[in-house]
């Protein structure tokens, strides 16, 4: 009833502001019939007090429509999801997506859960992070996974459920970045470039430093290539992947690193000061919003111990950005740059957009 009220005023103020404009216009047009100079113009002031009033109505009737709609929201909470809510916070971003939560949560408790798990990214990449727990069992694949102990070894199909995959095995995914073991198998190895930074020089260079590398954290590292690399090294880094329609996460998990289902937006799941070293891969990039790139840079800053390390590996950005914006952002941490590196980003989206790409290793301070 408010609502219709407060209508009934908007639209009672667009009749008189109509009304006052066409008395306006015909005492302009009276005067132009006993004198030769032309009407004065319109006053804007008074044609965008119209403008505005028609466009508020405009977006009212949007938000209430005379006609009903169907709603977009289920009328029926799921009973798993309200004894949760008793037991533990849902974040507010999962009711901002009521139906995709209700989806989620719309199972049969102590069965088996359904296949699901682009449904739970699609939550997890609106915010809806950490996500309820349910009380079912996780579907597994129907035949035991051949895993080997080299993390480069062909990764077996029998791994993943592909049911909710395009591709139905990882040959088909060979030419997907990650899953090609023979290709995976040199990288971080080879210096090829100025853009590279082996791992055997970065482990030299944190060994001159006195600065041992235990721990490692691999911010979007798809299938766990930098992770598995290090783990030949006896450095256990984990890594944040998102599948995002082809099974990364399956695939490091198959590798024996483990896999942190994890967006970028959200805080790293790492105790304070724990890493000795995080690395930043194709997924910290020029599309993430500047003011959450600082959160992220800032959360780096408090998982690193003191002496830990920074390593942006090919960020890429526009060229003119990043003398403007990055370098300065990067340099509020206050670290010591042990190496910066630039150089052009030569594909088609590179040139198009005159992109570079951004090598940077930087050291934490021990002291602040």
């Amino acid at each position: 009833m408010g609502f219709t009220m407060g209508l009934n005023m908007v639209l009672l103020m667009a009749m008189v502001a109509t009304n006052l404009l066409s008395l306006y216009h015909l005492s302009s047009t009276l005067q132009s019939a006993a004198s030769s100079p032309p009407p004065p113009p319109v006053p804007d002031h008074l044609l965008r007090q119209l403008h505005t009033i028609r466009a508020t109505i405009n977006h009212l009737t949007r938000l209430h429509p005379n006609t009903p709609t169907t709603p977009t929201t289920p009328t029926t909470t799921p009973s798993d999801l309200l004894l949760y809510s008793h037991l533990a916070p849902v974040a507010s971003a999962c009711h901002r997506h009521a139906t995709l939560l209700h989806r989620f949560m719309n199972y049969t408790p102590f069965s088996l859960c359904p296949l699901d798990s682009d449904l739970a990214e699609s939550l997890i990449l609106r915010g809806c992070h950490p996500l309820p727990r349910r009380r079912c069992f996780s579907p597994t694949p129907p035949k035991p996974s051949s895993l080997s102990s080299n993390p480069f070894s062909l990764l077996p199909d029998s791994a993943v459920i592909w049911s909710q995959y395009t591709c139905k095995s990882f040959s088909c995914l060979n030419s997907q970045s990650g899953f090609n073991m023979k290709v995976e198998n040199s990288k971080f190895i080879t210096n090829k470039s100025n853009l590279d930074l082996p791992i055997t020089q970065f482990l030299e260079i944190a060994r001159s430093a006195k600065s041992p590398i235990r721990l490692g954290l691999d911010i979007g590292g798809g299938t766990g290539t930098f992770a598995a690399q290090m783990k030949l090294l006896n450095v256990t880094v984990v890594t944040t992947t998102m599948n995002l329609g082809a099974p990364h996460s399956e695939a490091a998990a198959a590798r024996g690193v483990v896999p942190l289902h994890a967006p970028l937006q959200q805080r790293l799941p790492v105790f304070d000061g724990a890493a000795d070293l995080v690395r930043c891969g194709h997924a910290v990039n020029r599309w993430i919003p500047v003011v959450a790139m600082e959160f992220l840079f800032y959360d780096v800053d408090r998982v690193l111990r003191g002496g830990g390390y920074l390593w942006l590996d090919r960020f890429f950005c526009k060229g003119a950005d990043l003398e403007r914006v990055y370098r300065p952002l990067i340099g509020k941490l206050g670290y010591k740059t042990v190496k910066w590196a630039v150089g052009n980003k030569t594909d088609p989206s590179g040139l198009k957009n005159a992109e570079v790409y951004l090598t940077a290793l930087l050291q934490k301070p021990v002291a602040k």
